[in-house]
């Protein structure tokens, strides 16, 4: 099962490069270029030079800012191998929550092995650009999110009584997310957490694309001789580690905005949604999030038109089993399934490969952007959706399934620049 191994974390010098909080940025694929230019305005030495370079020979030109970083000591490597206890505390709905998890190395394994699976499918561009950025630095400048199952609560106990005292590092972002950090490396609790998972199944939360990237960094090191031995840092990856039981886990829906098709009937579209699904016309004064949710056990969507949103409950699940019997029950249960096989494919025409290269359909988070989208006739239709349970992600992944991309969006995204793991 999964072998993590603490390691020498790359850091900044805040006596060097400025305030912590003005050098760590968002993941790469969740900043617009206008908040990329702002990350940079706000300190030359932001995380964000490297996570996401532009312009001609991007990959290179990290490669070399990396490099002088080093040289210069902007970027300082810990002296002793360890693990890292990180804490993200927010509000949600009024709500304060708090995630926490330790930042380790985790051994590569294929999804094939069944110690880390994947639970969304991924997009070779995005996996090519990582590549190339792996290639010319060598390094994990953002970790990926997994979850492990932790029943008894044996280990978050343990992390947290390690990160009781006042953490090395702790700010507030401009979204109002704090993060804290704190550093273990006394040898004991190092192997205390090597033993703890040892026969621990690894779900990816965040970061497919990160972590079928680094399988192919270590395959083409193996090929180029530089990995001789398991024990090579190449065959590890960083990750942060949380525990599927954490009552601060946040899963955000993406819901689905329709646009360019070249015929669109709302009522031939109406018509055939309700040879399989109840749909009862509501209104855009209601409380359409609360409306949905009060759904949330069964399959059930708003789709909302230019004059109104409508209701959409599934009432046939034979249709589910119809349109995608190759499938398992844990997949067909997913409401991001149901919508995809049994509406956009057989009604709106929009097929799988379609889906991928966002022709007619995408993607937003903020209900509000699809309503008043589809309100202003900007777009056709739109769907709104309830989020992907946990437990339905677990679930999909030991069915040995993937969902429909952009099924998940975990919230708050894990900050880039805090830890990096130097590979080679």
């Amino acid at each position: 099962m999964a072998k993590i191994r603490p390691f020498k974390g790359l850091r900044f010098n805040t006596e060097k490069a400025g305030k912590i909080e003005e050098l760590v940025c968002p993941p790469y694929d969740v900043v617009s270029p206008a908040e990329r230019d702002e990350l940079v305005s706000r300190n030359r030495y932001n995380m964000i030079n490297l996570e996401l370079p532009v312009g001609e020979n991007k990959y290179s030109k990290a490669g070399e800012l990396y490099s002088s970083w080093l040289r210069d000591g902007v970027l300082k490597q810990d002296e002793k191998p360890s693990i890292y206890v990180y804490e993200e505390e927010f509000t949600v709905k009024g709500v304060t929550r708090k995630i926490k998890g330790i930042i380790t190395r985790v051994f590569l394994e294929p999804f094939s092995k069944g110690v880390v699976l994947p639970h969304e499918e991924t997009l070779s561009k995005a996996k090519a650009d990582r590549f190339e950025l792996m290639k010319a630095t060598g390094c994990n400048f953002s970790q990926i999110y997994s979850l492990y199952s932790d029943s008894d609560g044996s280990i978050f106990a343990h992390i947290d009584g390690l990160s009781a005292g006042k953490p090395d590092i702790c700010f507030t972002d401009k979204v109002g997310v704090t993060h804290r950090l704190w550093t273990l490396d006394d040898e004991d609790v190092l192997a205390y957490f090597e033993r703890a998972f040892e026969g621990k199944q690894l779900f990816i939360a965040d970061g497919h694309h990160r972590y079928e990237t680094a399988l192919n960094y270590r395959q083409k090191l193996i090929d180029d001789g530089f990995v001789k031995t398991d024990e090579d840092d190449a065959n590890y990856v960083m990750m942060m580690l949380v525990d599927l039981e954490n009552a601060g886990l946040v899963v955000f829906p993406t819901h689905r905005i329709i646009k360019g098709l070249p015929e669109f009937d709302k009522e031939a579209i109406i018509s055939a949604v309700k040879k399989d699904f109840e749909v009862k016309k509501l209104d855009y004064k209601d409380d359409l999030e609360g409306i949905l949710a009060l759904h949330a056990d069964g399959k059930a969507f708003v789709m909302c038109f230019k004059d109104a949103p409508y209701l959409v409950v599934l009432k046939n699940a034979e249709a589910v089993k119809k349109a995608i019997p190759e499938k398992c029950d844990a997949y067909r249960s997913l409401d991001v399934a149901v919508l995809h096989s049994v509406i956009l494919e057989p009604i709106f025409k929009i097929d799988r490969e379609n889906m991928a290269k966002q022709i007619n359909l995408t993607y937003t988070r903020d209900i509000d952007e699809a309503v008043n989208g589809v309100k202003s006739g900007s777009y056709q239709c739109a769907f709104i959706l309830n989020p992907t349970k946990v437990s339905e992600i677990k679930d999909v992944a030991l069915a040995n399934e993937k969902m429909p991309q952009k099924s998940t969006y975990f919230y708050p995204k894990i900050i880039t620049g805090l830890v990096i793991n130097k590979i080679i």
